[in-house]
Parts: structure tokens; sequence; C-alpha cells
């Protein structure tokens, strides 16, 4: 609603500029406050045709269109200067108001007409051989931009397109870890789609372009966390399903701990701090001294998964398989469990033959005794020698390292039995119980932005005693197709709507230890 509202107020702004400048131009200042009018007039006071502003319509053309109008406006007031298009792009209004209230300011006739006019006569000039008339055009040019001005117009333009696109359309991503090893593996490129699931419109805007949220080399942050803006999307082209990938924002990742390895979430770290502090030694002083970074909803890292249950769903895992409201889920074609490999005397495996299969470094757990196997593997492995063994490894439990963290509610949870689990889906209201106040604290508090208070086995929200809640959007639950391999919902809970990013479309470049994969180039991320 902010997002409409600060739009509402910049056009009538706009419209009051257009009223004070439109008669500088000997036009009708009233159709300055006639929606749709105001445009016409302004196309044709630039020296384009009044119907270009059916252009306006279109979303992300319009803010291209709309940029090109500005300056072309101002240039119509002979303002070349570079710093007077910066000042047109960037606000508008307040650049129209300023012509309107300066004297000297006088419009010229319209900048699109007489630059066609002038390059006509240059052209003209020099089809006819005439040297001497076409110098003395290009040395009085007065639209001629210095060699300087020229290469920073157009870098500028290069990386606002570059920017524009990656913030709007198609954001290229890297995969680099194996979660969703056998579907997407580690080297995989993937162009993402924003638009597919709804253009989520940015909240932090204050940002270095074609960065995410960090400056290579010197380690810091790549944005400022104000101005910013509330969460707006754009109706979507298509729903999420469920059992395809998806990419979203990293929901744990608003307070972080960021180091040489990777960014590690205050909380696991706090339940685990001297696990994670000998895997990472860095840690040690990042927490002790509380060097922790809060990030907002679309600068927190980007995770992909496959989206295996939707809103309102009822998922439950047993024995690693997934059921979705009592029933059977449907698997990936590639999921990988892990599986204790036991060689008999003689036998080894062949390296060759195992990148053959897809069986990588990334495969092995422990010193090699372990593979994450999807079924096919598991049989061509089985192929090589009869003799060899095979057997599946379940997860122990661990109800501490699981959301919701509360192993004295869920003690026989583990990452192979899990759940039940219920879905928030936007308008759904639930009772509020002992056991789903842990389930669903973070929700209501972090993601729906309420006060939360627990008191034993009741629940105060912004406090007042509350013994329901009516959820204010919809949840997914993601997880990776390298099932025991995957930091995933069961670590740490839902992925909010509103942290949704886009969709996966193919992989445009793939390279594994070997060098370049050439056969899953342009292969689709969506395959199952």
């Amino acid at each position: 609603m902010s997002v409409l509202i600060f739009f509402l107020v910049s056009y009538v702004l706009l419209s009051i500029s257009l009223y004070m400048l439109f008669p500088k131009m000997e036009i009708d200042k009233n159709k300055a406050l006639i929606p749709g009018i105001n445009f016409v007039e302004w196309m044709k006071a630039v020296g384009r045709p009044g119907w270009h502003a059916a252009y306006l319509l279109i979303p992300i053309v319009n803010l291209f269109v709309f940029a090109g109008m500005s300056i072309q406006l101002v240039r119509s007031f002979k303002k070349y200067k570079l710093k007077h298009s910066a000042a047109a792009i960037v606000y508008a209004p307040a650049a129209f108001a300023k012509l309107a209230t300066d004297n000297n300011a006088e419009y010229d006739g319209p900048y699109v007409t007489k630059f066609e006019e002038y390059n006509a006569l240059m052209a003209e000039a020099k089809a006819k051989g005439n040297e001497r008339q076409y110098n003395k055009l290009l040395t009085n040019n007065p639209f001629k931009k210095s060699a300087g001005r020229e290469w920073i117009e157009s870098i500028f333009f290069a990386v606002f397109a570059a920017a524009f696109i990656r913030m709007f359309l198609i954001e290229a991503f890297v995969i680099p870890t194996p979660s969703m090893e056998g579907s997407l593996n580690v080297g995989d490129y993937l162009f993402v789609s924003k638009a597919h699931f709804g253009i989520r419109t940015p909240m932090t805007v204050a940002m270095i372009p074609l960065l995410h949220n960090r400056i290579p080399g010197i380690n810091t942050e790549s944005y400022l966390k104000k101005p910013s803006l509330p969460y707006f999307r754009l109706p979507a082209l298509e729903s999420i399903d469920r059992n395809e990938p998806f990419v979203f924002n990293w929901p744990v990742g608003d307070s972080v701990y960021v180091t040489k390895k990777r960014p590690y979430s205050v909380g696991q770290v706090s339940r685990d701090p001297q696990g994670f502090e000998s895997y990472d030694p860095e840690l040690k002083r990042l927490r002790k001294n509380k060097e922790f970074i809060v990030r907002p909803i679309d600068k927190k890292d980007h995770y992909i998964k496959r989206c295996v249950g939707l809103p309102g769903d009822n998922l439950e895992i047993r024995k690693g398989q997934i059921y979705i409201d009592g029933k059977l889920g449907k698997n990936p074609e590639h999921m990988q469990f892990l599986y204790a490999v036991q060689l008999p005397p003689g036998v080894t495996l062949n390296k060759r033959k195992l990148d053959e299969w897809g069986i990588d470094q990334g495969d092995m757990y422990g010193r090699g005794q372990g593979m994450y196997l999807d079924s096919t593997q598991v049989e061509r492995i089985k192929s090589i020698d009869p003799n060899i063994q095979i057997q599946r490894q379940y997860a122990p439990k661990d109800p501490k390292k699981l959301y919701p963290h509360a192993p004295s509610l869920f003690p026989d949870w583990s990452n192979d039995d899990y759940g039940p689990v219920w879905i928030p889906k936007a308008g759904e209201t639930i009772d509020l119980t002992p056991e789903n106040i842990a389930m669903y604290r973070r929700v209501i508090h972090v993601y729906e932005q309420n006060d939360v208070e627990v008191i034993g086995n009741s629940m105060k929200i912004n406090g007042a005693k509350a013994n329901k809640y009516t959820f204010k959007q919809d949840y997914f639950w993601a997880m990776g197709d390298n099932r025991l391999n995957s930091e995933d919902s069961r670590a740490w809970g839902f992925v909010p709507a509103d942290h949704v990013v886009g969709k996966p479309l193919f992989i445009w470049f793939s390279k594994d230890e070997t060098g370049i994969n050439w056969e899953r180039i342009f292969k689709s991320a969506n395959d199952n």
C-alpha cells in the first residue's frame, strides 16, 4: 500500500509541475491535470507522436519510456548538461518545477524534432560531399556530446539496463552446494525468472548495482538499509507448483555471521557454538564480539530448493518419504539418500565411470565409505560386482537441530522422520496450543511483525492474550533433493511468500571437476 501511495503522490506532484510548466510551451495548463492527456501533450511538446503515450501502459517498458520523455523535456529547454538529464531521471517532478520557476529557462521547441532535423542537415551535407558545410554543422552542433560524456552515458545506460533486468526480470545464479545434487549440480549456472511468480519491487533502494549483498574484496555490505520501501509484488504469471524448484531469500538470514566460508544464522550458531566453531574457527571471534549483520528481506542470501509443501498442506516425513495430507508425495527423479558402501577385497570404483554416472567428490561422505546416491546410481554401483554391499543410512534423532528446535516437544524428530506439520495459508485461522506455539512463533513474530510473548502454555500477541491466530500471508516448505545433505525447511522452517524470488528457467553454463559440462548446458532447471 505504501508503494502505491508513493507513486500516487509522485503522480500528483508531476501533474502540478507540468501545470506550472505547460504555459511556457504554450499548452493549456489545465491539460496537465487530466490523466492521459497530460502525457499526450508532453509527447507532442518534445516532438514525439501523441499516441506514444500508450507505451506508458506497458509494465517495465514504461520506465524506459518515462525516463526518455523526462530527458527530452528538459533538453527542449536547452538543458543539455549531464546534471540536467540526471535530475530528470532521479525525480522528474522536482526537475520540471525548477524549470517552471526559472525565469531564464525558455522553451526552445520540440527537442526530438530539432535533433532529427539537425542530423538530417548533416547527412545531406555529407551525401552531397559539401565538406565545408558538414564541418560547420558538426562544429556548431548544439546536441554534440564530448567523448567523455558519451562514455559516461553509455556506461550508465549499460549498468542501468543490466541492473534493471537483474532486478525485475532475469537474474543469473550459480549452485554452490550439493543440496539439489542430481537435479541441479554444484557448478550449474542458472537463469531465474523474477516475473513468473510475480515481480517483487525492491525494498532496499540504496545499493551498488549488480551486487546482491556483499562487496567482493573488502567483505562489507553493498547497500544501505535506509531509505527502504515496503513489500509489494506485481501479479504473478503462474503460481508455485508442488515439487518444482524455486529461488527464495533464506528466511533465517536476517541476522548472520559472515565468514570466508559462508554465512551462518545467529540462531543456528547459538544452538551449537562449539560444533560450528570447530568447523569454521573464524566464527569464534565474530560470536565473541557479537559481529553479526542484520539484513532486510531482499538482501538475505539466495537459496534454491524444491517446493515440496504448499500453503494449507499437512506435511509429514516417514523414513525419508514425504506424505502430503496423508498421501504419498511425488519423489524427484534424482532424489538422493546416504548409503554405506562396502567393497569386497580387490574391487575398486573407477573414477571415470563414477563421473559418467554423475558421482563426484561432493557425493562422498566420511572417507568414501558413504555416498549420496539416487536409485539409478545405486543399481549401477551394484552392477560392478555382486558382492558389493550398499545399505541405506537413516538420520539419527536430532530435534535440537531441527525446526522449531524444541526437543522436549518433538523428541523423536529426525531428517528422515519429521512432522506432521501444517503449512500456514493466508487467511486461515488456527487454535494456538503449547505444541504449535513453538512451530509458529517465528512466523507470527518475525515474518508477520507482531509483538509476541509466550507465558507458559499461552501467548500474548501485541499485548493481548491470544488463543487463535489468522495468518497474513502464504508459506511454503522447501527441501533439497539430496535429502540428507541439505540445509532446508527441516532446519529453519517455513518460506514466507514475501521471500520468494523467482523460478529457475534453464542452465546456461555448467562446470564440474573435469571442466565444462557440455551435456548440462541449456538443460531445463525444472526437470524432475
